[in-house]
């Protein structure tokens, strides 16, 4: 057998995605056996605003060693325990996607099932008052999870708020520290070899620099893997008419709170994201449907805080590329699709792309069935996240917008569909083939959104509704006082990870 070891992987592309695989890879692969370049240039921005992430960015954090308080200093970062979405199901509504366990499953059926049966009848109250997350959104409460026995504590479901030039500057740190080699400069042409494989990219000062392999974190414009290889590129904007945003952080007026805030607006929504230094604002929507300049407006006169600096607008088309590693060229980040940060998928995508690709970690051949494999797996997993965030635009009430009118009436995939008739039927979720939101996600969002199923799980009924009604007056209890032990969010950062003033 031939040794067609990978030498030698160049990067093109910074920002979050560039530096998360170099940081990975510097510490997965063994010092010496394959040298890392990554090119970027200073003159190229990055989209630089407040970014929220899920729960599963605790692994690539742990998988990287790094000290989780040192982290949040650095980035200025806060903790997230879900996702309130304001005006979405109908106007002057509210409801929390949050993380973490909701209520207690019993006898081998989710917990929410009981909880619809009672809610019925009028004998449980809201859902939120079963759920430790939801509860201590409310109050502006956190902390991690301590070993307190059955305790909800003892399982705390968090993520973070941060700022996303800060992330990537403290990664590209750890990354160089670790012997990533970062070269400065704009990639100007890139040469392919005769089997189209990629052979090299020219620099606009006209070094050249060859590899054997290629990852393409160059954003929208997808240097390698759109403009050399041609790759293709599946749109989504029927499902996902968004196709702008604008952007802008604003002094913070309060303690920040853990969650992020997503408000619907009349052509789209507006985030909100709270960082210790200041807070994240931005308003993705659909240019069909409102001007760059009323878009920019109703951002500006719905801060918390005086703007800091001046707006950024960006433009993008949702969707994804037609595949994510073609030849010796895998694209992440911005490069391979863009979904909207609607749910906070982006970084996720990146880290699930990074570990997908490392467990089909390819030699120089780049073996055919490995890349088709891994493209259908990544296209799965695009897909399920896709029609995750669509339910959000078509199951709702409102009317008062040509915009909301559009995503009422539109069109969905087949697969949502069979997922929103299902829970409206009985309730039921089912989780295919580990897709990213679990039962408890989609329930959130259903219901929160207004679909109210017409049934429940059959075997509830197998339980009194005087022992059902004690049991979620029990579960009720246990999360008030757990949250009522709970620090606030900002004593919490003041204890553990304040970080400097900036």
């Amino acid at each position: 057998m031939s040794n067609a070891s990978l030498e030698k992987i160049i990067i093109v592309g910074g920002g979050t995605a560039g530096w998360m695989a170099a940081a990975s890879m510097a510490k997965l692969l063994r010092p010496g056996t394959c040298e890392i370049l990554l090119v970027e240039s200073e003159d190229i921005g990055t989209v630089g605003v407040g970014e929220a992430t899920i729960p599963q960015i605790l692994l690539f954090n742990k998988l990287l060693d790094i000290d989780e308080d040192d982290f949040i200093k650095k980035t200025q970062g806060t903790f997230k325990l879900g996702i309130e979405f304001v005006d979405w199901g109908a106007l002057n509504s509210s409801y929390f996607h949050a993380f973490g366990s909701v209520g207690k499953d019993m006898s081998g059926v989710q917990f929410y099932h009981y909880w619809l049966k009672m809610r019925a009848q009028g004998k449980a109250a809201g859902i939120d008052d079963y759920t430790l997350s939801s509860q201590a959104c409310l109050q502006k409460k956190f902390m991690r999870s301590i070993e307190a026995g059955n305790s909800p504590l003892s399982n705390v479901a968090y993520a973070y708020h941060f700022d996303a030039g800060l992330y990537a500057a403290y990664l590209r740190e750890y990354a160089q520290s670790r012997g990533v080699t970062r070269v400065e400069g704009k990639v100007v042409d890139t040469h392919l070899r005769q089997n189209g494989f990629i052979h090299s990219v020219q620099l606009e000062s006209g070094a050249v620099y060859d590899a054997d392999f290629f990852i393409d974190c160059s954003g929208f414009r997808g240097l390698l893997i759109e403009q050399a290889l041609n790759t293709g590129y599946d749109d989504w904007s029927h499902w996902l008419p968004c196709d702008r945003a604008v952007a802008v952080g604003c002094e913070s007026v309060a303690e920040p709170w853990p969650y992020t805030r997503s408000t619907a607006q009349k052509a789209g929504w507006q985030w909100r994201i709270p960082l210790q230094h200041r807070t994240g604002n931005g308003y993705v929507y659909a240019s069909k449907f409102i001007s760059d300049d009323e878009a920019r407006q109703t951002l500006l006169d719905n801060l918390d805080g005086a703007p800091v600096g001046e707006p950024k607008l960006l433009k993008f088309v949702t969707g994804k590329r037609k595949k994510f590693w073609n030849k010796n060229c895998l694209a992440l980040g911005l490069a391979s699709g863009f979904m909207e940060p609607l749910e906070s998928t982006s970084i996720h995508l990146v880290q699930a792309g990074l570990a997908k690709f490392m467990s089909f970690f390819p030699n120089k051949n780049c073996d055919e069935s490995d890349v088709d494999e891994y493209n259908r797996q990544t296209t799965f997993d695009y897909e399920r996240i896709r029609d995750f965030l669509i339910l959000h635009y078509c199951v709702t009430d409102r009317d008062d917008s040509e915009f909301w009118n559009y995503c009422r009436n539109m069109t969905i995939p087949d697969s949502l569909t069979q997922k929103i008739d299902q829970f409206k039927a009985n309730g039921r979720v089912f989780r295919h083939n580990g897709e990213m939101f679990n039962d408890l996600s989609w329930f959130e969002v259903m219901y929160g959104q207004g679909i109210t199923p017409k049934g429940y799980h059959a075997l509830v009924d197998n339980m009194p509704e005087e022992e059902l009604h004690k049991r979620l007056e029990g579960i009720k209890s246990v999360i008030r006082r757990s949250v009522d032990h709970m620090p606030t969010h900002q004593e919490f950062i003041n204890q553990h990870c304040r970080a400097k003033p900036m």
